[in-house]
């Protein structure tokens, strides 16, 4: 999930204000994580200790109440309440926190359980489920290939939204965080890139909801190629230790059941 974890903080400084240049700052001084790393780190946290995503999620969101750019305010508000219940989002964060399912789970068919288990619990709109279960899948896919092409995330594209998605893009700078405007954007970036740096520099320089849109095309690039280890080890030194700790647990955890 580190590849989240980078395209968020790497994002972060331009979410309100764009960048078209390839050549931006990464790791500015003002950058930082989101709620898009928090709410990434809650899902790998309840995956590890077995707990329910909502319980953990909340748990995080409320221990990290202000984040940089803040929460969406329906989000929020279900943080917060005592008595929380989805409210039908269709919105993008189902799919940037959903990538450790990704990586943990050892089926697509336990994947897309679990994708959709971690979506529901705010994001229960279909295209809310769909976007979530379609970044999955196509983590999945990719880290389990023996072939790892761009064609794994043009078939998942199309799979999920249709044979002609990527000529109905939303245009450079469109601030769209809708799943059915998100998903297939962050799925062409990531089948466009030659690297993982390409992959952030063309997702963060494209526009629009610029660190959620790095933290999906992060994650998915994660799965495609190696992460520079300069990178790795900056945005890890940009998390609070209890962040850490998680971070290490769960990449310890998913190693030792794939050796």
């Amino acid at each position: 999930m580190i590849g989240t974890i980078i395209g968020d903080i790497a994002g972060s400084n331009y979410e309100f204000d764009n960048t078209s240049d390839y050549n931006f700052r990464m790791f500015g001084e003002d950058s930082d994580f989101t709620d898009d790393t928090i709410c990434t780190i809650a899902v790998a946290d309840a995956i590890l200790n077995d707990s329910d995503y909502q319980t953990s999620m909340r748990k995080w969101c409320r221990k990290y109440p202000h984040p940089k750019g803040e929460y969406g305010s329906f989000f929020l508000n279900w943080v917060m309440r005592p008595d929380p219940y989805p409210y039908n989002s269709f919105g993008n964060g189902s799919a940037m926190r959903v990538a450790p399912v990704a990586w943990f789970f050892d089926s697509e068919g336990k994947v897309r359980i679990e994708a959709e288990k971690s979506a529901e619990i705010t994001h229960n709109h279909p295209e809310g489920i769909k976007g979530a279960v379609a970044i999955a899948v196509a983590i999945y896919r990719m880290r389990t290939a023996k072939d790892k092409t761009a064609e794994i995330f043009e078939n998942v594209a199309k799979e999920f939204y249709g044979d002609d998605v990527f000529n109905n893009l939303p245009p450079k700078g469109f601030f769209d965080v809708t799943c059915q405007g998100c998903v297939p954007l962050v799925l062409y970036i990531a089948s466009i890139a030659s690297d993982f740096e390409d992959a952030i520099r063309l997702a963060v320089a494209y526009g629009g909801d610029s660190d959620t849109v790095g933290a999906i095309v992060g994650s998915l690039a994660e799965a495609q190629y190696p992460v520079p280890d300069d990178m790795k080890q900056v945005a890890i030194n940009y998390l609070p230790t209890d962040m850490q700790e998680v971070y290490n647990h769960f990449e310890m955890k998913r190693q030792y059941k794939t050796s």
